[in-house]
């Protein structure tokens, strides 16, 4: 069913991601009028508060993390929230909540930030107080499981209550523009289509990278890990997007039908083809830092870094590797995905240069950043000026687009911002389907089983650097460096 949700629920309303991005981004849609007139935000968790009191937590939230020039209208917004405690595990709750969120005159859009160990009780306690019906969809807040077994049972006790067309399930990730502009840089530009295979692309990198560390996940973090945690949802929704074949439009079901094709197609990593890492003490910034076991408060076996070799089996990608690295205590916060293309099969260049030799080629390479700048530079070989009596001297120079640059009249948004708007409209594009996040965690438990097997425990590596040595060498043995 298209509808326009009139009422809006927020599980987890006084948490860090609802003061972080929930409430300022619901703010900052607001101020700028994309949200109608009389839609109501209703927030729910533990707190014993007021009205009143979630208002001024709201208000202590958006001074603190929504930028001074887009706090416009903020009384207007505050006077959209109200507030209901509830106990999520218990039944007894959930008919006060449902006065408290009222008869919608379109529909209601939940968004349900909670531990994953609540989604079923939830989901009962919902269907208990009538708001599961047909004017009713859900989001769904990472984590969805540990691994594709308890993914199951989640997906199960919702979809029991929720048919998939009324199901969002969200990656932050995809409401990036730079991410989102991905798709337009492919399927918008015949330039770059027709070589976007393994017959003009040698390899492909991904990279997160991050300079904290446990930032007050210590629980979270040691059950989960790098791979859990970063891989199996942020990064492999940047592979697809880079791996998967043009839709036939751009529409919910065209793009998320291509992405699974692409996330099947990943090839059982082996042997070799993985390194593991956790950092020990050392200095981010010019600041020291303590090690995980010193953080954490005990000796774990979890990973703070992962490097993978990963393959995606079909015509367009045969041969070309995807190298995917991501870790904690990084020594630069940088999310980026480098196309590396083949060399030209000639160069007219050799023997330019008196003595013998000739001048240095290097491949074309296209840089797409997507955090903390959003840019795409295009790096392209080019004559370095002058009169060339010892020889044609070459140079890579990049050509480069910054978003913010190239777009300086439009507003720089918070990720969530899309993603609310379109949770709240019914535009699932943006949102990963069922099958996504199965495919996804079917190829991340093969990788966690082949740990298990080889009794595999993370190397050690200094916070600040870039992971352990093996973790160059795994690209290097293929000629390959790691973009730095």
């Amino acid at each position: 069913m298209s509808f326009t949700a009139d009422r809006l629920l927020l599980f987890g309303a006084t948490g860090d991601l609802s003061q972080r991005m929930l409430l300022p981004s619901l703010a900052a849609l607001s101020a700028d009028e994309l949200l109608r007139d009389d839609l109501k935000i209703v927030g729910t968790a533990r707190s014993s508060l007021s009205d009143n009191e979630f208002r001024n937590f709201a208000r202590e939230a958006l001074e603190k993390f929504l930028p001074p020039d887009r706090r416009g209208g903020l009384a207007d917004f505050l006077n959209r929230l109200s507030y209901q405690q509830l106990d999520a595990t218990t039944l007894d709750g959930y008919a006060d909540l449902a006065a408290k969120v009222g008869e919608p005159k379109q529909g209601l859009a939940i968004f349900l930030s909670t531990a994953p160990s609540l989604f079923g009780p939830t989901i009962k306690g919902l269907q208990h107080a009538g708001l599961t019906g047909e004017n009713v969809r859900m989001c769904l807040e990472k984590p969805l499981g540990t691994d594709l077994s308890t993914s199951c049972d989640i997906n199960d006790a919702v979809a029991g209550a929720f048919p998939e067309d009324r199901i969002f399930r969200i990656d932050h990730y995809l409401g990036k523009e730079t991410v989102q502009n991905l798709l337009a840089l492919r399927f918008a530009n015949i330039l770059f289509e027709p070589i976007w295979n393994c017959n003009y692309i040698d390899h492909v990198q991904i990279t997160v990278a991050e300079t904290v560390g446990l930032e007050g996940r210590v629980a979270f973090y040691d059950d989960a890990g790098a791979l859990r945690d970063m891989v199996q949802n942020h990064m492999l929704q940047l592979l697809a997007l880079v791996a998967m074949e043009p839709p036939t439009s751009f529409d919910a079901t065209a793009v998320r039908d291509e992405k699974v094709k692409a996330l099947r197609a990943l090839r059982r990593v082996a042997t070799g083809e993985t390194v593991t890492g956790q950092y020990r003490a050392g200095a981010v910034n010019g600041a020291a830092v303590p090690g995980y076991d010193e953080e954490l408060g005990k000796d774990s076996d979890t990973e703070t870094f992962v490097a993978i070799k990963a393959h995606v089996d079909n015509w367009r990608w045969k041969g070309v590797p995807f190298y995917l690295r991501t870790g904690k205590r990084m020594p630069e916060r940088v999310t980026e995905i480098i196309v590396h293309f083949r060399p030209v099969p000639h160069s007219i260049f050799a023997g330019q240069k008196k003595g013998g030799g000739g001048a240095t080629m290097q491949p074309n390479k296209l840089v797409i950043g997507i955090q903390p700048e959003e840019n795409i530079s295009l790096s392209l070989m080019a004559k370095v000026p002058g009169l060339d009596r010892e020889g044609i001297r070459l140079r890579p120079v990049p050509l480069d687009i910054a978003m913010p640059d190239a777009f300086s009249g439009a507003v720089r948004r918070i990720a969530y911002e899309r993603l609310l708007l379109d949770l709240i409209e019914g535009d699932q594009t943006l949102f990963v389907r069922r099958d996504e996040v199965e495919a996804q965690w079917n190829w991340i438990d093969a990788i966690r089983e082949e740990w298990g097997s080889e009794e595999l425990k993370p190397k050690t590596y200094t916070a600040g650097t870039w992971g352990p040595s093996a973790a160059i060498a795994l690209a290097e043995r293929d000629g390959v460096s790691w973009h730095e």
